[in-house]
C-alpha cells in the first residue's frame, strides 16, 4: 500500500517518523499524480488544491481493478469497501 499526499515534504516526513506508518508515502507537491488519477480538486488557491479522498486497487501489471473517489473532503472509503474490492 502507498499513500499519496500533496503536503510539503518536511511536514510529511515528520508525520511519518512520529507515527511509524506501515506503508510508503509518495509526496506529490506538484500534484502530477493526483491529476493523472483524476482526483485533483481545485478549491481556489494553490495551497488548497488537494486531492479528493480516494482509494485505488492496482494489480502488479498496473491495471486499476477497483477505485473509490469521495465526492468531498469528508467522504472516505470504509475498510469494508476496500477489503471487499481486494477479494
Amino acid at each position: 500500500m502507498t499513500a499519496i499526499v500533496t503536503d510539503r515534504r518536511e511536514k510529511i516526513r515528520r508525520y511519518v517518523e512520529e507515527t511509524g506508518l506501515p506503508f510508503d508515502v509518495l509526496i506529490d507537491e506538484r500534484r502530477d499524480v493526483i491529476r493523472a488519477y483524476g482526483v485533483w480538486h481545485r478549491v481556489g488557491i494553490v495551497t488548497w488544491n488537494r486531492a479528493r479522498p480516494a482509494a485505488f486497487l492496482i494489480d502488479p501489471d498496473a491495471t486499476i481493478r477497483a477505485s473509490w473517489i469521495g465526492g468531498n473532503q469528508t467522504q472516505f472509503p470504509s475498510a469494508d469497501v476496500i477489503l471487499a474490492a481486494c477479494r
